[in-house]
């Protein structure tokens, strides 16, 4: 989880909603990355896909089954599916986002037995740091202190108001 902090706060360095991912397997981090949707434009740069995009490239496998993907803000739908889909062995999460967590939190697309795989999950981890960083990200930008936006003046990058 240490280094995922570390790319969360990289990511709000960024200007992006500090959220950081690494993929470890066999105790090596294969792969890290925080939120790129800002800088990119593209709205599923999320840490989580970035990350599991990384390791399947440096891994040469599409299957992540022995890969435990370690995240600060518990994944949303769309992360958790591209988990799912790389067939990640196991999750681990700092903050819950009960607005749109989808390892436990709202959802659980980890442990659907309707779908073909699951994923062990472990949340909880370094969770007072991951929500402190989402809390003092969003608290600079309502006092005005920029950050990422969008538009509409609601929270651009991950989770609208995510706190933890």
């Amino acid at each position: 989880m240490v280094e995922a902090l570390a790319e969360a706060r990289a990511a709000a360095e960024a200007g992006e909603v500090p959220v950081g991912a690494v993929v470890v397997v066999d105790g090596v981090v294969v792969a890290r990355r925080g939120n790129e949707r800002e800088r990119t434009g593209d709205p599923t740069a999320h840490a989580e896909v970035l990350a599991l995009r990384d390791a399947a490239a440096a891994l040469g496998d599409r299957r992540l089954r022995d890969a435990t993907l370690v995240v600060t803000l518990e994944p949303c739908p769309m992360c958790a599916g591209a988990a799912w889909a790389a067939q990640v062995g196991r999750i681990v999460f700092g903050a819950a986002d009960p607005r749109a967590g989808a390892t436990g939190s709202l959802y659980n697309v980890a442990a659907d037995v309707r779908l073909n795989h699951t994923s062990e999950v472990t949340a909880g981890v370094g969770a007072e740091e991951a929500a402190a960083l989402l809390t003092a990200f969003f608290a600079s930008r309502r006092d005005g202190g920029g950050g990422a936006s969008s538009p509409g003046g609601e929270p651009a990058g991950r989770h609208p108001g995510a706190t933890g």
